[in-house]
C-alpha cells in the first residue's frame, strides 16, 4: 500500500475510506499506518498534530472496533474540550499542559461508536479564543497547507490543517464564535455549526460559553458531516437544554435536494462595510448558483445589533477565560510564563466587570437571537454571506501575545473585523456553514456562508450537498496533499 494509500487519504472522504474497509480492501492498521506516515512527512510543515497516542489506536483496532459507519478511518480529536481518558490534552495552553482525564465525555463516547480509531489530538489556540492557532504550548504557529505564509485559521486551526494536508478524512474540532466554519474556510473544506445544544456537552460542561460553542467536525464532503452528526446528536443525561427534534435526521436530509428557498444575500458585512472584492464577487457568484438552482435570491441585510452582540460575547469569553484560569491559579494574577497574553487581558477585562454584567450579557445575547429570529420569520429561509471578510490572514497579524484583549476582538484592526458573520450565529444559536466554493486570485481558499433558521439544519445541510453537487469541491486539494 504505502506511499499510495497516503496520496488516497489525501483524496478520499471518511466514507469512501470506511467503504474500502468494509470491503476488505484496506485494514484500519493500514489506514493508520498511512495516517502516521502522513503526520511524519507533513506535519513538521504545518505543526497541526499533537500528543500522538499510537498504542492506543492499535490497541482500539486489536480489541475490535465498533461497527459504526466511520469502522476503520483514521481521526483526530481537537486539542480542547472531547474530554477523553486515553487522550491527554494540552487545551491549549501551557497552564493546562497533559491534563488528563477520569472518563470520556459523551462527544467523545459517541464519535468512538462510530467505529473511528482515533491516535491523537489536533492543535488550538489557548482557550480556544482567537481565529488563528498559534500557541505557545505547541512551539510555533500553525500552517495552511496551501500556504504555509498564512493561517490554517482558528480556534480548529490544527484541525482544519490536518484534513487539509491529507493527514486524515475528517477531524473532530469545536466552534464558539466560528472556530469551525473560519479554519473550513481557511483550508478549503466544509464546516457545518449545528443548533444550539444539537450536541451533547457533558459531563465536564454544562454548556460552552452560555451556550454559544458547540462541537462540529471539519471534512471533504457534506455526507461526511451529515453521518458523523447523527452520529453524535442529541442531549446526553441531565443536559440543560435539548434542540428541536430532527424529522429525518442529516443523511436523510442530503438524499434529496430542500424545497426551493428563500435566500437573503448580503455582500457586506452584516453592518454594511465592504469586504475584500475577492470575498464578495465569490458570495455574488454563490448567489447566482442558487439562483440557476432555482432558489429566490434577493439582497437583505438583518436589523440585528451586531455591536451589542459583540460586547457581550467579548464579556462572556472573557469571564469564562478567567474562571478557566481560576481553576488552576485561584485568585492571583496569571503570570506571562504561564499563560497568553490574550488570555492575561481577558482574565485583566473580567476583573473590570460589575458582578451582574455577566448575567447582563447573555441577557443581550438572548435579544440578539430574538431579533435574528425575527428577520427569518419575515421571509428569508436561508442568509448567505462571507464567511472571512478577507482571505486566509498572514501567520503572525493576530499573534495571541498583546494584553488588550477587547481591541484583540473588537478594535479596527481585529479579529471581528477580520470574521464579521461567524459569531452572530453562535450568539442566535442557529445552523451555519462554511463551504469551499472559491480560491482567490493567489490560490487561497475562500469560503461562502449559509446560515438558517434556529433548528433548521436539515434545511440547510440538504441545501449544502445540493451547492455540493452542483458545484463540486472535492478535487480541489491542497499542494501537501497532493
Amino acid at each position: 500500500m504505502g506511499d499510495a494509500m497516503i496520496g488516497d487519504l489525501g483524496a478520499a472522504d471518511a466514507t469512501e475510506l470506511a467503504g474500502l474497509v468494509a470491503k476488505g480492501e484496506v485494514s484500519p492498521s493500514e489506514l493508520l499506518d498511512a495516517a502516521l506516515a502522513a503526520v511524519e512527512a507533513r506535519n513538521p510543515a504545518i505543526n497541526a498534530v499533537v500528543l500522538v497516542q499510537e498504542e492506543v489506536a492499535r490497541r482500539s483496532i486489536a480489541e475490535g472496533l465498533p461497527v459504526g459507519p466511520f469502522r476503520g478511518v483514521p481521526f483526530l480529536i481537537k486539542d480542547l474540550g472531547a474530554e477523553a481518558k486515553d487522550f491527554p490534552s494540552h487545551n491549549g495552553s501551557r497552564l493546562f499542559a497533559n491534563t488528563t482525564y477520569g472518563q470520556d465525555s459523551a462527544i467523545f463516547e459517541r464519535m468512538k461508536a462510530t467505529g473511528l480509531v482515533t491516535f491523537g489530538r489536533t492543535t488550538s489556540p489557548e482557550g480556544g479564543v482567537g481565529t488563528v492557532t498559534e500557541a505557545a504550548v505547541y512551539g510555533g504557529p500553525t500552517r495552511n497547507p496551501w500556504n504555509l505564509d498564512h493561517t490554517s485559521g482558528g480556534s480548529s486551526g490544527g484541525a482544519g490543517a490536518a484534513v487539509a494536508a491529507g493527514i486524515v478524512a475528517m477531524a473532530h474540532g469545536s466552534d464558539g464564535g466560528g472556530s469551525v466554519r473560519i479554519p473550513a474556510s481557511s483550508c478549503g473544506l466544509f464546516g457545518f455549526k449545528p443548533t444550539r445544544a444539537r450536541l451533547p456537552d457533558g459531563p465536564y460542561a454544562g454548556e460552552g460559553w452560555a451556550g454559544m460553542a458547540i462541537d462540529g467536525f471539519l471534512t471533504r464532503s457534506v455526507r461526511d458531516t451529515a453521518v458523523m452528526l447523527d452520529a453524535c446528536e442529541g442531549p446526553d443525561l441531565g443536559a440543560p437544554y435539548v434542540a428541536p427534534p430532527l424529522e429525518r435526521g442529516h443523511a436523510a436530509a442530503i438524499s434529496r435536494p430542500p424545497r426551493r428557498l428563500r435566500v437573503a444575500i448580503c455582500d457586506t458585512t452584516l453592518t454594511g462595510e465592504p469586504i475584500h472584492p475577492e470575498v464578495a464577487e465569490a458570495v455574488r457568484a454563490t448567489g447566482r448558483l442558487l439562483e440557476s438552482l432555482g432558489h429566490v435570491v434577493e439582497p437583505a441585510r438583518p436589523a440585528v445589533d451586531v455591536p451589542m452582540m459583540m460586547r457581550a460575547w467579548t464579556d462572556i469569553v472573557g469571564v469564562g477565560t478567567a474562571l478557566s484560569i481560576r481553576s488552576k491559579l485561584g485568585d492571583r494574577p496569571p503570570r506571562a510564563d504561564e499563560v497568553e497574553g490574550v488570555s492575561r487581558g481577558a482574565w485583566a477585562h473580567s476583573q473590570t466587570l460589575h458582578p451582574t454584567r455577566y448575567l447582563q450579557a447573555v441577557g443581550e445575547i438572548h435579544a440578539f437571537g430574538r431579533q435574528m429570529a425575527g428577520f427569518f420569520d419575515k421571509g428569508p429561509d436561508v442568509i448567505l454571506t462571507a464567511t472571512l471578510a478577507e482571505p486566509p490572514a498572514r501567520v503572525g497579524r493576530f499573534t495571541p501575545t498583546t494584553e488588550d484583549y477587547v481591541a484583540y476582538r473588537t478594535g479596527p484592526q481585529g479579529i471581528f473585523a477580520y470574521s464579521p458573520f461567524c459569531a452572530a450565529f453562535n450568539a442566535s444559536g442557529q445552523p451555519a456553514a462554511s463551504l469551499p466554493l472559491d480560491w482567490s486570485s493567489s490560490g487561497l481558499p475562500i469560503g461562502v456562508h449559509l446560515a438558517a433558521a434556529f433548528g433548521q439544519d436539515e434545511t440547510l445541510i440538504a441545501l449544502c450537498a445540493e451547492v455540493e453537487r452542483a458545484a463540486p469541491w472535492a478535487g480541489k486539494r491542497a499542494p501537501m496533499a497532493a
